[in-house]
């Protein structure tokens, strides 16, 4: 069996992997020579790069390792994680996609934009933010610890931080350029490693029938709608979705391509790949299910099928594509929340930007202070999916809402922008603080929507209007943003994205 051979073998397969994407930080650290280059990758990212990284972004520890385990409780309900993600990068290309023409550097500062270039929206959004990239950073690391501890038998809060080092210290040598470069290779690990895992688990599991045969009543229903009811499903692949509407290193993404064109044509593609992939985690959970339905965690049904269903280099190779997943979400979200960091709560808290040429230094500490944040977060955490769905109805909800009404509403206010965070904020701590609810809705995630909405127009309209249009607030912020960076300098309205002024 393969899990004999565990401990001597996997080890090493993972220590190789992550030398190797050191190797790689090392060559593509020569490029970083500004702020930009180091957080934004220059704003050069084409076509190839964009869609290899934020694909291999959305292929996270929810969206792979937690998909398992959730296919294996209820089935092909594990394939809503990822149709929520393809829809929310499918919805972010529609609305969200132009935004690259302005040249913002963080999600609070495009926030900023759409009241008026408002410091207490930038404020507010960015502390939120950086708090949500650490949590999302910190799942990731429980998730790689948490079957690599089950792999290689390495103690779980010793296996933390060595995620944590793992992926951290080829971020902060090559920065953000490292982690899409990196994330392109890991990404194509992804896709054949869980390709091969869903097809191999199939055939042990006997086939599709041995699938329906394995599972719980309910969960051979269409996407797992008879074992969870219709609108937690429905719930589900919503609060997926409003987290790549609104989680920064998406936005990222959209900052750091070459063109709008870039953007649309990325995203389009990793939308219709990540909802082909959304079937292989539910195919791999309900393979295990049949194959040992006694797993006391089910967020071991990864782990198990790779130890004991296939050969040492199979497992080998899975184990490479399991931390595949946690390490390219995990970069990202480290350099996200350094990115704001620096663009905006430095600004909040001393009064002005960082100087242009101590950014890549600056970055760089930060990027440290981040991962040892995120790794004490962890180190001091049980659980992972549970917090992750939370998080997102908890916090995201509301970003979104104010996101949305601030672009497309001219009378949005800034004090609507902050109400409809506060309000979307409350309605989900009151759906999770009471069973029945939470039971009906699944995730606090529509109520918290409808709240924030709500809350957002209400005090919009009883609030005075913005003097300032989005395109003085662009300018304005695009006038701070020149002083922290020469790359970033002023871009005026219909001004060609690539010429500086």
């Amino acid at each position: 069996m393969a899990d004999d051979l565990s401990s001597p073998v996997y080890l090493p397969v993972l220590l190789a992997v992550l030398a190797a994407m050191l190797g790689l930080a090392v060559w593509v650290a020569r490029r970083a020579r500004s702020g930009e280059d180091f957080l934004l990758a220059g704003r050069s990212l084409g076509t190839p790069l964009l869609l290899g990284t934020t694909l291999a972004t959305l292929v996270g520890t929810g969206s792979s390792l937690g998909a398992v385990g959730f296919g294996y409780e209820n089935g092909w309900a594990g394939a809503l994680y990822g149709i929520g993600g393809a829809a929310g990068v499918l919805l972010l290309t529609v609305l969200f996609a132009d935004v690259r023409r302005h040249g913002f550097m963080t999600f609070s500062e495009e926030m900023s934009s759409y009241f008026g270039a408002s410091r207490a929206v930038k404020g507010v959004v960015s502390v939120v933010l950086v708090l949500a990239s650490v949590g999302w950073l910190g799942a990731h690391i429980m998730g790689g610890a948490l079957y690599l501890s089950y792999l290689t038998g390495m103690d779980p809060q010793l296996a933390k931080a060595v995620v944590a080092a793992g992926f951290g210290l080829y971020t902060v040598v090559g920065g953000y350029l490292a982690v899409v470069v990196t994330d392109a290779v890991q990404g194509t690990v992804l896709f054949i490693g869980f390709t091969v895992l869903a097809v191999l688990a199939l055939a042990a599991a006997g086939g599709p029938a041995g699938l329906a045969a394995g599972v719980p009543e309910g969960a051979a229903s269409f996407l797992g709608v008879g074992a969870l009811g219709p609108l937690p499903a429905l719930s589900l692949a919503a609060v997926v979705a409003v987290g790549v509407l609104s989680t920064p290193s998406y936005r990222q993404r959209i900052y750091s391509a070459r063109d709008t064109a870039t953007v649309r044509r990325s995203f389009l593609w990793v939308g219709g790949l990540f909802a082909v992939f959304a079937l292989l985690p539910a195919v791999a959970g309900m393979a295990a299910r049949a194959l040992e339905p006694g797993l006391d965690n089910p967020d071991m049904a990864f782990p198990y099928l790779a130890t004991t269903l296939f050969p040492v280099w199979i497992g080998a190779f899975l184990l490479v594509a399991g931390l595949s997943a946690t390490m390219s979400s995990g970069d990202s979200d480290a350099v996200a929340a350094t990115t704001i960091l620096l663009r905006d709560v430095a600004q909040m808290v001393t009064g002005r930007l960082p100087r242009a040429e101590h950014t890549v230094r600056l970055s760089r500490l930060c990027l440290a202070g981040v991962l040892l944040l995120a790794l004490a977060f962890a180190l001091a955490a049980t659980t992972v999916i549970d917090y992750i769905t939370t998080m997102v109805s908890t916090v995201l909800t509301g970003l979104l809402a104010a996101s949305l009404l601030g672009r497309f509403w001219r009378r949005a206010t800034w004090q609507g922008g902050l109400a409809a965070m506060a309000g979307g904020s409350a309605a989900a701590l009151a759906v999770n603080g009471v069973g029945a609810w939470t039971e009906f809705w699944g995730n606090p995630v529509f109520p918290s929507m409808a709240a924030a909405l709500v809350c957002g127009v209400a005090v919009s309209l009883v609030t005075p209007r913005t003097r300032i249009t989005q395109e003085e607030a662009r300018e304005r912020l695009a006038e701070e943003r020149a002083r922290m960076d020469v790359g970033t300098a002023v871009r005026r309205s219909g001004q060609d994205p690539h010429r500086r002024t």
